[in-house]
């Protein structure tokens, strides 16, 4: 009888099949009815040959390229191609890109973008074409784009097609370019309703562009051939704070020139051939910086900085340079710049 028992209760261990040692991830993809599934996973976006890819940051500068790499990751919001050889931005280069923010192509050989290079980039907003060699701006440029960055090209040209639609344009800089008051068409900033900043410093205009927008806040012009400040020249830009003109051949600013702008605080203009003091400065409320050296202003008018019977609601100097100027120190009245002096603001050194 013990011996039946004994072989009952050893047949199913016979019976059983040989024990193999499981995975945790064998069990984990077992389903209640103990048949294993395989989950559906998405593949990694790869990154294009030689770049760097972290967190949707593509960088592919400094590797010699002449042409923007493909398959580029469609979930990229920063593109870093600058310093390398591409001499040109084709159509479909940025294909699928529609997340990309900011694009940067500085120190390139760009000379051509063809029409819809930029279509796919329907978010982006800061474009770096710096140090390139393009003779105009691409039209078509995505309508969410904030910041453009052109400087130090070849650009001859500002048409008012190029701007027109960018409503979101904050930053303008275009500054050492071939540029003339000529190439520039009347009112081709004027479709920008939002532009703050604009910087054309180290051209070849010789006025200031007519039809800016009235959002401008800083308008910078230094390093240009412009010889005179018309009364119209600054007309609309009531919400201008800084006017930089330094290092120009203006020799005079029409009476009335600065009346245009009421909320000016600073203005340069160091550098050129003024041989007075611009009008109207001890009638503005928020002036505070007056840059004049290196002019040839041989006197200061008793009002020249201070209104009539001074208030000091008005002309609240922090800084005022008239050094480098052929005007006598001692022939300067006390009263003159009482405004100024009380503030401790003028600098008054090296005169001729």
């Amino acid at each position: 009888m013990k011996v039946t028992v004994f072989f009952l209760l050893l047949l199913p261990v016979c019976w059983a099949t040989p024990f193999h040692q499981k995975g945790l991830f064998d069990f984990m993809l077992e389903d209640e009815s103990g048949s294993a599934t395989i989950p559906e996973v998405e593949p990694m976006p790869v990154c294009p040959f030689r770049c760097q890819c972290h967190l949707r940051v593509v960088q592919c500068s400094d590797l010699g390229l002449t042409q923007v790499p493909k398959d580029l990751p469609a979930d990229t919001t920063l593109l870093d191609l600058q310093n390398n050889k591409i001499t040109e931005i084709k159509d479909g280069d940025f294909k699928n890109m529609k997340d990309l923010h900011a694009l940067i192509l500085v120190n390139n050989k760009i000379s051509k973008i063809s029409p819809g290079a930029f279509a796919p980039l329907r978010k982006l907003e800061r474009l770096y074409l710096s140090k390139n060699n393009l003779k105009e701006l691409p039209e078509n440029m995505p309508k969410t784009l904030q910041e453009l960055r052109a400087h130090e090209n070849e650009i001859t040209k500002l048409r008012k097609a190029v701007f027109n639609g960018l409503n979101n344009m904050i930053v303008v800089e275009l500054g050492t370019n071939p540029l003339k008051s000529s190439g520039v068409e009347n009112g081709a900033f004027q479709g920008m309703k939002r532009l703050s900043y604009i910087r054309i410093s180290d051209t070849n205009i010789n006025s200031i562009p007519k039809g800016l927008p009235t959002s401008l806040t800083e308008l910078h012009l230094d390093g240009n051939k412009i010889a005179k400040i018309d009364a119209d020249s600054l007309t609309g830009l009531t919400n201008l704070a800084k006017l930089g003109l330094s290092f120009n051949n203006i020799t005079a600013v029409d009476n009335g020139s600065l009346a245009n702008v009421p909320h000016l605080r600073e203005l340069h203009l160091n550098n050129n051939y003024l041989v007075k003091v611009p009008g109207g400065l001890g009638e503005h409320k928020y002036i505070q910086v007056v840059y004049l050296h290196n002019n040839h202003i041989a006197a200061v008018g008793s009002n020249d900085f201070c209104p009539p019977g001074y208030n000091t609601k008005k002309a609240s100097y922090s800084g005022v340079s008239l050094f480098s100027n052929p005007v006598q120190y001692w022939e300067i009245q006390p009263s003159t710049f009482r405004c100024i002096y009380e503030r401790s603001a003028i600098q008054l050194g090296n005169y001729k």
